[in-house]
C-alpha cells in the first residue's frame, strides 16, 4: 500500500508552512518600501506574449488566443517579464520594477517551480554596476527582515549582510577548476577544442559531441557554483558573450559581457545585465539560438518584433530578475520553494 503526502491545502501541512508564507509576505512588503524610497513605479506585465523568450534552452507553455472569428493564433505564457519591462523603458519610464508570475515547463526541483515569482528591477541610463549595489541592499533588508545576517541551504552558511565578492567568469574558472576561460573565448566564435581539452586535462567528465557551451555549463554546475555564495555573497560577472543572451559587451573587453549572477548559499539568486540596445545585433543572437533549439528539441519559437522595435528606441538601462520565492526560502529557513509558495502547481 502506497503512502501519499498529505496535500498542500491540509490544515496540519499548511499549518506546517504558514511560518515560511508569514516571512513570504513581510520580505515581499518590504521589499516593495525599498522600491518605492527611491522613486520606482511598480508595474504590471502582460502574461500571454508573442514570444516566451529565445533562449536556447528553456521550455515554455503554449497556448492560443482565439479571436472573436474563432481564428486561432499562437501565444505563449511568458519565462520573464523582459519584453514588456524593455517596452516601458522604451515608452520612458525611468525606474520599474514588477513581482511577475512566470512559467517555465520541464523545471521542478528543490529550486525550481513550473510557476513562480520573479521580481525584476530596471534602472535608465545607470550602469549595471548600480545593481550590484541593490543586490547588497536587499541581501541586507532580506536579513534585517528575517531577524538573522547569515542564511543556509544544503548546509553552506551565507553572511548576507557582509560585502558580496565581486568574482570574474574567467577567476572563478581559474580558482576552482584550474582553467584558462579566456584562452578559449572569441569575439565572434569560442575555440571548443581548446576549452573540451582544457577540461578534460583538468579530470572533469566531457563527452566528445559537447559543444562549447556543452562544456562550459558542466564546468559551472560541476566545479565552480558549489563554491559561490559561501560565508558571504558572490557577485559573478563578466560572462562571456555568448552566454549572455541579451546583455551588451563590456566596452573594454567585448569578448565578454556585462551580465553578473547574485549567489547565497551555492543558489543563484538573481541575473543582471547591461541591457542591449542593438536590434540589429538582438535579432543576430535570437536568430541563432532559436537554430541550436530548432536543432536540439526540433521546436522553435517565434521573434518578438514589436521588442526588436522597441529595442531600438530603447535608452541605456540596466535590468535584473531576481528569484523571489528563492530569496523567501533562504531568509525563511525553508528547504524547498514550494514551502513558501500558497498554492503549489499540482504535480
Amino acid at each position: 500500500m502506497s503512502i501519499t503526502a498529505s496535500p498542500w491545502w491540509s490544515p496540519a501541512r499548511h499549518a506546517d508552512r504558514r511560518p515560511f508564507l508569514i516571512a513570504r509576505q513581510r520580505l515581499q512588503a518590504a521589499l516593495r518600501d525599498f522600491f518605492a524610497g527611491q522613486d520606482f513605479m511598480e508595474v504590471e506585465t502582460p502574461i500571454l506574449q508573442v514570444s516566451p523568450g529565445n533562449e536556447t534552452h528553456l521550455k515554455a507553455f503554449t497556448t492560443a488566443l482565439e479571436r472573436p472569428d474563432g481564428e486561432r493564433t499562437p501565444r505563449y505564457l511568458h519565462t520573464s517579464p523582459e519584453f514588456t519591462a524593455k517596452k516601458l523603458l522604451a515608452a520612458g519610464e525611468a525606474r520599474l520594477f514588477t513581482f511577475a508570475r512566470v512559467f517555465r515547463n520541464g523545471e521542478r526541483t528543490a529550486l525550481h517551480h513550473p510557476e513562480f515569482t520573479m521580481l525584476e528591477w530596471y534602472r535608465a541610463r545607470e550602469t549595471y554596476e548600480a545593481l550590484m549595489a541593490d543586490c547588497a541592499a536587499l541581501l541586507a533588508l532580506a536579513a534585517e527582515t528575517a531577524g538573522t545576517e547569515s542564511f543556509q541551504y544544503g548546509g553552506l552558511a551565507c553572511e548576507v549582510t557582509k560585502e558580496p565578492e565581486r568574482l570574474t567568469v574567467a577567476q572563478a574558472f581559474d580558482r576552482f577548476a584550474g582553467i584558462d576561460l579566456m584562452g578559449t573565448v572569441g569575439v565572434e566564435a569560442n575555440d571548443r577544442d581548446a576549452l573540451w581539452h582544457a577540461v578534460r586535462d583538468a579530470g572533469i567528465r566531457v563527452a566528445a559531441d559537447d559543444t562549447w557551451a556543452d562544456v562550459f555549463t558542466r564546468v559551472m554546475v560541476e566545479k565552480i557554483e558549489p563554491h559561490l555564495g559561501v560565508g558571504r555573497p558572490t557577485i559573478l560577472c563578466e560572462y562571456p558573450i555568448s552566454e549572455a543572451a541579451l546583455a551588451r559587451p563590456k566596452p573594454t573587453d567585448p569578448r565578454v559581457a556585462e551580465r553578473f549572477e547574485l549567489y547565497v548559499s551555492a543558489v543563484e539568486v538573481a541575473n543582471a545585465f547591461g541591457e542591449l540596445t542593438d536590434a540589429g545585433e538582438q535579432r543576430r543572437r535570437f536568430t541563432a539560438w532559436m537554430d541550436e533549439k530548432e536543432r536540439l528539441y526540433g521546436e522553435r519559437y517565434p521573434i518578438d518584433e514589436d521588442f526588436l522595435a522597441a529595442l531600438a528606441q530603447m535608452p541605456e538601462a540596466s535590468g535584473i530578475a531576481l528569484g523571489f520565492d528563492r530569496l523567501a526560502m533562504l531568509a525563511s529557513g525553508a528547504r524547498r520553494v514550494e514551502d513558501v509558495l500558497w498554492a503549489p502547481v499540482a504535480p
